[in-house]
C-alpha cells in the first residue's frame, strides 16, 4: 500500500542500518551488546553520534547527567504554547543509546538514528524549518547499572529523584558518583529541568517489541497508550547450612521460597488479562553446591495499561511472599524501584502522527505499548507520542532483534511528514 516515496527515504535507511551495526561494537562485554549507563563505552557510542550530528548540521551538547542533544534549525523560541511567532518551539526526537546485558542493534538507538536522518534531509535541501528540531539520545533508559529506569529522561525534565543519586551499583558506585565520571553534574541535576515548555512535544520511532504489526503486515503503527511498571526487589532471608547435614524438615531454605513465589508470579501473570509479570533476576547467596541458600535476591517487574489492576496485582503478589516466608520460616523484604503510572499518548501529536502515516501510504494501526519508553517520563511535562517499527517475530531485547531496512524507511517518511507537518510543507 505504500505510495511513492515522499523524501527519498531508502538511502538514509540503508544509513540508519549501517550505523545501528557501527554502534553494536560499541558494547562492555566482548561477546554480547551491553552498555550500561555512565561507562566509557557508553561515552564512546556517544562520540559517534555526536560526531553524525554535527555533520548533519547539529550543534550538539550534553546536560547535566550526560544525556546527549543536537539542535538543528529555528530561532529561539517564545514561551507561549501554541506559539503565536512565526518561528515555533522545536520538535524533540529521539531514543537511548544505553542497553539491557545481552541486547539487540535497535531497541533505543533506532530512535536516535532516525532523526538524526530526518535532519540530514533537511540539511542537504538547505532547509532551516519553521519548527526547530532536536535529536536527544538519553543517557540511561533501560537502568541496567543502578535498577533507575528512565535515569536520563528524569533528569531531563529536573524530575530527578534526589534519593536516587545515592543509589549503588554492584561494585558499590553511586549514581552521582557515576555522574561526575561520565562528565556531568549531579548537583545540577535536581534542578536543571531544561525550558521545557518551549517544546512542542516529543516523538520517538522504536521497534515494537511485539508480534502485532508483522502479524499484520504492515511496517509502522502508532502507539496510543504505555503500560503502568511497577519493579519491586524482593529479598528471602533464612539460614545458610551444610547441604549434608541439615535436616530437610529443619531447613530455612530461602530459594525453596523464592522458587515458589517465581510460580505464584507467573500464576498472576497468566490468569490476570492483559497483565504480564516477570521475576528477571535471581541471585542465591552463598551460592555453593553443598550450602543450603541463606539470602535469595530477586526482581518483581508487573504491567498492565489500567494502573489500578496493576497495584491490586502487586499488592497480592507481595503479601503472597509474605505468607510464603511465613510458612516456610524465613523473612521477606521489599524495595520499590520504580512505580510509573500508564501513559496516553497525547491526542493532537497522536494525531499528527497518524496523518503522517496514511500521508506515507499505510493504514493507522493504533498499539498499547507493554514495554517502558523514555516517554513515560517525559509526558508529565510535554505532549508525547510514539510510532512503532515492525520487527522480526516480535523479539527484543535479545541479539535477534531485527527490522527491515525498508519498515525503516517507512519509519523515516513518516518522521520527515511530521517535521514537514510543523513547518509547514506540503
Amino acid at each position: 500500500m505504500a505510495v511513492e516515496p515522499f523524501f527519498d527515504a531508502l538511502p538514509r535507511a540503508r544509513t540508519v542500518m549501517a550505523r545501528c551495526d557501527l554502534l553494536a561494537r560499541f558494547s562492555e562485554e566482548d561477546d554480547r551488546l551491553t552498555r550500561r549507563y555512565g561507562t566509557p563505552t557508553l561515552r564512546a557510542a556517544q562520540d559517534a553520534v555526536a560526531g553524525w550530528m554535527t555533520v548533519a548540521g547539529m550543534t550538539v551538547r550534553r546536560d547535566a547527567i550526560g544525556n546527549l542533544i543536537g539542535r538543528y534549525g529555528g530561532e529561539e523560541a517564545r514561551m507561549s504554547f501554541p506559539p503565536s511567532a512565526s518561528r515555533m518551539p522545536p520538535l524533540l526526537i529521539g531514543g537511548h543509546l544505553d542497553t539491557v546485558r545481552d541486547a539487540g542493534k535497535y531497541d533505543g538507538t533506532l530512535g536516535v538514528l532516525v532523526g538524526i536522518a530526518c535532519v540530514e534531509r533537511l540539511r542537504a535541501m538547505g532547509e532551516d524549518p519553521v519548527c526547530a528540531v532536536e535529536i536527544v539520545a538519553f543517557a540511561d533508559e533501560e537502568g541496567l547499572r543502578f535498577h533507575t529506569a528512565y535515569l536520563g529522561s528524569w533528569a531531563f525534565t529536573g524530575t530527578l529523584d534526589p534519593v536516587l543519586l545515592e543509589r549503588t551499583d554492584a561494585d558499590g558506585v553511586t549514581v552521582a558518583e557515576a555522574i561526575r565520571a561520565f562528565g556531568g553534574d549531579p548537583g545540577a541535576i535536581v534542578t536543571q529541568g531544561h525550558d521545557l515548555d518551549r517544546y512542542l512535544g516529543f516523538v520517538e520511532a522504536h521497534i515494537e517489541q511485539g508480534p502485532v504489526l508483522e502479524a499484520e503486515g504492515l511496517p509502522v503503527g502508532v502507539v496510543a497508550a504505555i503500560a503502568g511498571q511497577t519493579r519491586v526487589a524482593v529479598t528471602f532471608a533464612g539460614e545458610a547450612g551444610h547441604a549434608g547435614m541439615v535436616p530437610m524438615a529443619l531447613r530455612r531454605d530461602a530459594l525453596c521460597a523464592a522458587a515458589e513465589f517465581v510460580l505464584a508470579v507467573e500464576d498472576v501473570g497468566r490468569t490476570t488479562e492483559g497483565l504480564v509479570a516477570t521475576v528477571g533476576q535471581l541471585a542465591a547467596e552463598p551460592g555453593a553446591s553443598n550450602v543450603v541458600p541463606g539470602r535469595v535476591r530477586l526482581t518483581l517487574d508487573v504491567r498492565h495499561a489500567a494502573d489500578a489492576v496493576r497495584r491490586e496485582a502487586v499488592t497480592m503478589l507481595l503479601d503472597r511472599a509474605t505468607a510464603i516466608a511465613r510458612e516456610r520460616g524465613v523473612a521477606a523484604s521489599f524495595e520499590n524501584r520504580n512505580d510509573n503510572r500508564a501513559v496516553a499518548c497525547d491526542p493532537n501529536l497522536t494525531a499528527r502522527l497518524e496523518a503522517a502515516v496514511r500521508a506515507t501510504g499505510y493504514p493507522v494501526r493504533r498499539l498499547v505499548s507493554g514495554a517502558g519508553h523514555d516517554a513515560v517520563a517525559l509526558s508529565a511535562r510535554m505532549p508525547v507520542a510514539m510510532l512503532f517499527v515492525r520487527c522480526a517475530g516480535g523479539v527484543s531485547h535479545n541479539p535477534a532483534e531485527s527490522v527491515t531496512v525498508e519498515d525503516v524507511a517507512a519509519a523515516i517518511e513518516v518522521m520527515d511528514r511530521v517535521i514537514g507537518d510543523w513547518s509547514g510543507e506540503d
